[in-house]
């Protein structure tokens, strides 16, 4: 029934036709490359695509279609999911920062000499294995940034590099998970068995994954370790390593296919109740109401630092039924669909409808999802195999998606940098220059699609 109600919704019809259209996306542009050059932190962004809302409001001809268009993007479920998993994962990593276990758990890595390239390298690995195993990029962040991240500054290594590890760890879990809903999305739209894709993707995952760890070992930053940090003590407290057990829920819930508002949730209890049992937390530290119309705590400041992140979510989702409303997705697949003749030309066009369409949607599911009957259609008719089709998809997803700036894959990144102090903040603009694994899988996709490489794989 809500598919049909969607597929009634009337089309925004704009002033001055295509140009119009494209007004509030032209001005996003401009407002991010702005912020960016600026070093601005997150709330650059919010700027941006608000300014771009209220932009694309002047031209619109049906200010009532303008507004539930609005309303339409910030009711899709992916909306809610991922501003419920922010403000959930700060309570969280609030928990395990300020216990003490990161700096119990540094102490112990610079003590082996575990320190600088090493850790950034290492760090890519586990994030590749947990990003796998639990089939979700943006869950991963939320388990892995609030250790990993401060244990490698602490370490040695440089901030943005320790970023750009875990969103290009995060980055193949995505690509190449079984159940990652990329993989599953890309499988499903072009009618492909999910074993056979997930075989086939590996032509193309493995070998930019053994380029990006090559990369994190060679070209990795390093500081002077705890320069990076203010006020923190150098002694390591045993009894907060029971912290431990806030991701070590969590995990095990992703593992079992629970919903991640849910894992993240019994990750919060188990944590409150670590730190009351082993006195790590007292109830006025958590929660506290002192009188005078006050409330304090880690848990309301873990809260309220997540403003900007959410404020922006709600301007991308805001934006994001925009665009859909307006039939720009249709118009950009069948604009690039014309040039779709060869299999090269073909697979070229499948590369660039989705490479923008995960740019501009910020989710890749969704530009799969958009994409897939178009991909279907034009790829049958220049005899691209479905195998190919949905690698070709899913990999140009987990290359434009990450690579831009306003998506949640660099924005979350970079507000859960920020809440360890100035010393740790990574400005967005800066991840995608640090995310090998995107950069490697777009040299992959170039080759591929110059040279035909996987496109007739022995195991189809």
């Amino acid at each position: 029934m809500r598919g049909k109600m969607e597929q009634k919704a009337e089309k925004i019809k704009f002033r001055f036709g295509k140009f119009g259209k494209l007004v509030p996306l032209f001005v996003a542009a401009v407002m991010i490359l702005w912020a960016a050059f600026s070093q601005a932190n997150v709330n650059g962004y919010v700027l941006a695509f608000f300014t771009a809302l209220v932009a694309g409001a002047l031209f619109v001809k049906d200010e009532k279609a303008y507004g539930e268009a609005i309303v339409y993007g910030l009711s899709k479920p992916m909306f809610g999911v991922i501003v419920m998993a922010v403000i959930l994962a700060a309570i969280s990593g609030k928990l395990i920062s300020a216990s003490g276990a990161v700096q119990t758990i540094a102490a112990y890595v610079v003590a082996a000499g575990f320190t600088g390239k090493l850790f950034v390298a290492a760090t890519f690995l586990i994030t590749c294995l947990l990003a796998f195993a639990t089939g979700t990029s943006v869950g991963t962040y939320f388990v892995v940034i609030p250790i990993l991240f401060p244990v490698g500054v602490m370490a040695g290594a440089a901030p943005e590099f320790m970023i750009g590890a875990i969103v290009s760890g995060a980055a193949f879990g995505d690509n190449l998970g079984p159940i990652s809903d990329t993989t599953i999305a890309s499988s499903a739209t072009q009618h492909a068995d999910l074993g056979t894709v997930v075989k086939t993707r590996m032509r193309y995952s493995l070998p930019a994954a053994a380029g990006a760890l090559v990369m994190f070992l060679l070209f990795s930053g390093t500081t002077d370790g705890g320069a990076a940090i203010e006020g923190t003590s150098g002694n390591a407290n045993p009894a907060s390593l029971v912290m431990l057990a806030v991701p070590a829920v969590i995990i095990i819930l992703c593992l079992m296919r629970k919903h991640l508002i849910t894992a993240l949730s019994w990750g919060i209890l188990a944590g409150i109740a670590a730190g009351l049992l082993f006195g790590i937390y007292t109830v006025d530290g958590l929660i506290s109401f002192p009188g005078g119309f006050a409330v304090s705590g880690a848990v309301i400041e873990a809260i309220t630092g997540t403003a900007g992140t959410v404020a922006m979510l709600i301007a991308v989702f805001a934006l994001l039924g925009v665009v859909e409303r307006s039939g720009l997705f249709e118009d950009m697949g069948m604009f690039l669909a014309r040039f779709a003749k060869s299999e090269r030309s073909t697979e070229t066009a499948i590369v660039l409808s989705a490479g923008v369409l995960s740019m501009v949607t910020g989710v890749i599911s969704v530009a799969i999802v958009a994409l897939g009957d178009l991909v279907n259609e034009i790829g049958e008719n220049a005899g691209v195999n479905r195998y190919r089709r949905a690698n070709l998809l899913d990999c140009t997803g987990c290359v434009f998606c990450f690579l831009a700036p306003w998506t949640v894959h660099c924005v979350i990144p970079a507000q859960q940098s920020a809440q360890f102090g100035e010393g740790f903040a990574v400005d967005p603009a800066s991840i995608p220059f640090v995310n090998f694994y995107s950069v490697c899988m777009l040299v992959m996709l170039v080759t591929a699609v110059i040279t035909g490489y996987g496109r007739k794989d022995k195991l189809l």
